[in-house]
């Protein structure tokens, strides 16, 4: 009977394993495939070579004194735009009052003394006409004229450097710009040739870059230049408006400048960081590149993949390997050949293992 039962117990298991294996393929098969539309990846051929570079300024300044003293006042914060001759920062200058005042007053007395010499001299050329003086006393009185000139003259030009002492404790803009750093506040003290305030000059940028020595044969002034920003996702069009001669104390990296268009400067900011591809041909710069549509990658944290068709018509998540961005394209390092299926488009959110239809 205990037999009769195993075996009974053992044949309703075997049913129901098939029933539930039955139901799943018949579930399986009553999924729709999802509808995706796909492309195979672009193989470009790209000639030239990429650098890295930085967006600056065209003119730059840190704005510094030459006095030493405390700061009264800061007339402007980062972000300020800023005109020529703009008052920006005042420091104290009491001690340079108090000498202007000691200058001017020598400037008086040496003015008294020179005019009292010059009806001296006036006196005795009357004198000596009427032989009532010699030669000699006269040549004094005239040698006595000239000195007191020359006090006069150097009184002054004391005064000119104590006003222009005065001017570097009233610092203005020495161009218009804006105001990007703020370096001391009211109160500090202010040193020699220590900076207080940076200005850049408003609206003028340009692209700063370093050419190792073995590209330089292959880039000359005038040479455009496709310039790609990440930050924003946009690339434009430079051109190379400087190029240095010598890699003197610079490890062999030569520095270039490149220009850019006023209508390409519209959200870009100084300190963004681009790629540059310069296009002229080197001996080692042509290579086929595999290129995929930004808009068919898929992120998952640090990953990037695409989803690929196979022979199944199964959508599978595969990862790869990127590069270089350019325009709506991006280089493939690894992971695909030029021959995969890539998913574009989906109806539907896909997953390993679905199956999909291919719109035509």
């Amino acid at each position: 009977m205990k037999t009769l039962k195993n075996t009974a117990l053992t044949i309703i298991g075997i049913a129901a394993f098939y029933s539930c294996s039955s139901s799943d393929k018949e579930a399986e098969a009553n999924i729709s495939p999802v509808s995706v539309e796909i492309y195979s990846p672009a193989q470009a051929t790209q000639e030239g070579f990429y650098l890295s570079g930085e967006v600056t300024a065209k003119q730059t300044a840190n704005i510094s004194t030459r006095m030493m003293g405390y700061v009264n006042k800061i007339y402007v914060k980062p972000g300020d735009k800023v005109s020529t001759g703009q008052l920006l920062v005042s420091i104290s200058s009491d001690d340079i009052l108090a000498k202007k005042a000691q200058v001017q007053a020598m400037i008086t007395e040496a003015e008294a003394a020179a005019k009292n010499s010059k009806r001296d001299l006036e006196r005795f050329t009357i004198l000596h006409a009427q032989n009532s003086v010699s030669d000699k006393e006269l040549e004094n009185v005239t040698l006595q004229n000239t000195s007191m000139d020359a006090k006069v003259q150097m009184a002054r030009q004391q005064m000119n450097e104590v006003n222009a002492m005065l001017a570097y404790t009233n610092i203005r803009a020495p161009f218009s710009g804006v105001i990007t750093q703020k370096m001391m506040d009211e109160g500090s003290m202010a040193n020699p040739g220590m900076p207080i305030l940076a200005i850049e000059q408003s609206g003028e940028l340009q692209i700063i870059a370093s050419v190792p020595e073995n590209y330089i044969p292959f880039v000359k002034v005038g040479d455009i230049a496709k310039i790609e920003i990440k930050s924003l996702d946009v690339t434009i069009d430079g051109r190379v408006s400087e190029l240095s001669p010598s890699a003197f104390r610079t490890g062999g990296q030569y520095a270039m400048k490149l220009a850019i268009e006023t209508k390409d400067k519209e959200n870009i900011r100084s300190g963004m960081y681009v790629n540059i591809l310069i296009p002229n041909e080197t001996e080692e710069s042509i290579t086929s590149k595999i290129m995929l549509d930004k808009s068919s990658i898929v992120y998952r944290d640090q990953l990037t993949g695409v989803y690929v068709i196979d022979d199944q018509s199964q959508a599978n998540l595969r990862w790869v390997r990127l590069g270089k961005n350019i325009g709506d394209q991006v280089e493939v390092l690894s992971g695909l050949s030029q021959n995969d299926k890539i998913v574009s488009k989906s109806e539907s959110k896909l997953y390993n293992g679905v199956k999909v239809s291919v719109n035509k």
